[in-house]
């Protein structure tokens, strides 16, 4: 005779992406290096009596801060990771950051756009020689963390056939704050080329605004995916009307189904079915586990009085 304890019954509900570990470890090290350009940047800014440095310096202090935010959001992740508190697992934390990151870009992108209006109306002189070299270093700088935290994007989408269910908001939302700073690296040095070359003082107001609308578009989309997500909104994709086909095979009918994302590469799903010859529910769930990124599911069975 076998006997079960209760724990045999239980699961875990721990649903980090796969590359956590490795996504967190690289978030760091761009923090780390850019924290150092940022303070080099402040430095040179004050040295040279550079505004445009000084004004560079700063505005990589908030990539810095929104990075931040996204390492030590896969640290707590991770740390309470089993913590009951926490219903369905710490997975969505790296949400929350994403969606507080793409909050940031979007204050960036104002702000970049509200100081390239005013110069355009009052150009302010530029020491440019100074300004170039340091912005150049800026844009080594993040290229190097682009090429760092999109090498774990593009080995998170090969490992799983690109599917969108394992994307890390997260991970995305610091590549796009690093990749923010290299576009605007890049236009500033068009600018004060242009400015240093040709007298072309309104290039650099101008490259602002364009890249203002730029990192504009990548806080929108980066808002919509990662509150898409934290709202519990059912993923985009076939999983839903796979889920009925695969339990409607037999003329049971799904009356109710809520599928949503609680992790990178993790759903879950609570349905309700109604049939004429019920099986047990653990036979319907053991199929629906059978799709993939399918982590914790739920059936409820009703015989049909008729």
């Amino acid at each position: 005779m076998h006997t079960h304890s209760l724990s045999d019954w239980q699961h875990d509900h721990v649903f980090l992406g796969v590359g956590h570990d490795r996504n967190e470890r690289r978030t760091w090290i761009v923090v780390g290096v850019t924290a150092v350009m940022m303070v080099g940047e402040i430095a040179a800014g004050l040295i040279f009596g550079s505004m445009a440095l000084l004004a560079d310096g700063i505005h990589m202090a908030t990539h810095a801060g929104a990075l931040a935010i996204a390492a030590a959001a896969y640290a707590f992740a991770r740390r309470h990771a089993g913590d009951r508190r926490f219903t369905f697992g710490t997975g969505k934390i790296g949400e929350l950051a994403g969606f507080s990151s793409a909050l940031i870009l979007a204050v960036i992108a104002v702000l970049i756009g509200y100081e390239s209006a005013l110069r355009l109306t009052a150009p302010t002189p530029i020491r440019f020689d100074e300004s170039i070299a340091i912005v150049a270093l800026g844009l080594i700088v993040n290229l190097l963390s682009a090429w760092l935290l999109h090498r774990d994007e593009e080995t998170d989408a090969h490992d799983h056939d690109h599917d969108h269910h394992h994307h890390d908001h997260n991970l995305r939302a610091a590549y796009l704050h690093v990749l923010a700073d290299a576009l605007t690296s890049v236009m500033a040095i068009l600018a004060l080329l242009a400015g240093r070359f040709f007298g072309w003082l309104w290039m650099d107001p101008v490259v602002g605004l364009l890249g203002a609308i730029v990192i504009a578009r990548w806080a929108w989309s980066l808002m919509r995916v990662s509150g898409a997500v934290l709202v519990d909104a059912v993923p985009a994709g076939d999983t839903a009307r796979q889920i009925q086909q695969m339990l409607e095979q037999d003329g049971d009918r799904v009356s109710d189904l809520h599928l949503w994302r609680v992790g990178p590469g993790h759903l879950a799903a609570i349905v309700a079915l109604v049939s004429d010859h019920p099986l047990e529910p653990d036979v319907y769930r053991q199929k629906l586990l059978q799709i993939p990124h399918m982590s914790h599911v739920t059936v409820e069975v009703q015989r049909c009085g008729s």
